[in-house]
């Protein structure tokens, strides 16, 4: 794992468009023109993010005559899913400790108890 690729996925996805990219991508190989059309913004921009998600190895392309057809790349966000594993009993811990919390206010407002 390529901690440099990590962060470039991850710069990569910030933006709500790339990530929206990224999910269409998910459900299969789409033309570039059928990808444009879903997004409000013009078509250069679209292109933009798609070579965003390319460079990032996100997205890998292909020509089949005059269209060019996007696919996601899952590597890099395999990757990313090894780099945050660590991390996740981490979140769990917290997670359980915040589900508890909140908990107990709900049982303290339903006993008339000042929380």
């Amino acid at each position: 794992m390529c901690y440099t690729s990590v962060v470039d996925a991850l710069a990569a996805l910030a933006d709500p468009v790339r990530r929206e990219l990224v999910a269409l991508l998910a459900q299969g190989e789409v033309p570039a023109g059928e990808l444009a059309q879903r997004f409000p913004v013009s078509r250069p921009a679209v292109s933009r993010h798609l070579r965003v998600l390319r460079e990032a190895g996100l997205v890998r392309s292909r020509t089949d005559g005059r269209r060019r057809l996007y696919a996601l790349d899952p590597r890099p966000l395999r990757e990313m899913d090894e780099w945050l594993e660590p991390y996740r009993d981490l979140w769990a811990q917290r997670l359980d400790a915040l589900d508890t919390e909140i908990a107990r206010g709900r049982r303290a407002r339903k006993s008339g108890d000042p929380a």
